[in-house]
């Protein structure tokens, strides 16, 4: 429960679970031990999300340049992110699971939601963004157009995440202070707030902090 009122919300609500590594050597465990305690700061923040009436909400999971990392650690963020989708897959929710779906380092489990699926009312659309790659979904646009084709309106229809909303607010977790390539496209306007603590250490007041903060800002949207 949040037990608090905002005067003004963000539609979409990107979210960054960044530390986990971080957090796990802090607690002297071997690095991959972190992604598993980002598991239940998710379930949390979408309850939270749910009460608010907070329309979408996309989580990042694992990017291709993660892939780079060692396979412990490749191997825990995978599992972690195919455990997330299950605890969402029978909660009210239209999941959808965005990355390159071709490459073998994509989860097999996850197949089924490249179409985003809906379960109980979909009272919220959530994303999960898995072996997501900006240039990757840049590039899934340009294939079906023809060179005359290729306006920028065209090209923003074909994307791969084309199915993913404008995002509103992004929350970043673990203190740094950039994208990290997270849906550039949609996050064009999106406001940016940064937690210093890690995301395993995930507070109710980490998520209230931002929706204060947000409703200061003066969303022009460039107008």
């Amino acid at each position: 429960m949040t037990g608090h009122k905002f005067r003004r919300l963000p539609n979409h609500i990107g979210v960054i679970p960044d530390g986990n590594r971080r957090w796990a050597v802090q607690h002297g465990l071997p690095k991959e031990a972190g992604y598993e305690k980002g598991l239940s700061p998710g379930v949390m923040l979408y309850e939270m999300c749910l009460e608010l009436g907070i329309q979408e909400l996309t989580f990042y999971g694992f990017t291709q340049d993660n892939n780079k990392r060692p396979s412990a650690q490749r191997e825990a963020f995978q599992k972690a992110c195919v455990e997330a989708v299950k605890m969402l897959s029978n909660r009210d929710a239209a999941l959808l699971v965005i990355g390159d779906y071709s490459s073998p380092l994509f989860p097999p489990e996850l197949i089924p939601f490249a179409k985003r699926y809906t379960f109980g009312k979909g009272l919220i659309k959530v994303n999960f963004l898995v072996n997501y790659g900006w240039k990757w979904d840049l590039n899934h646009a340009l294939h079906p157009l023809a060179p005359e084709k290729r306006s920028v309106k065209n090209i923003v229809d074909s994307i791969a995440s084309s199915d993913i909303s404008r995002v509103d607010l992004i929350i970043r977790w673990g203190g740094r202070r950039r994208l990290s390539g997270f849906l550039p496209v949609q996050s064009i306007y999106a406001d940016f707030y940064v937690i210093d603590e890690f995301w395993p250490d995930f507070k109710p007041e980490h998520f209230h902090w931002a929706l204060s903060w947000y409703e200061t800002q003066d969303v022009t949207l460039g107008g």
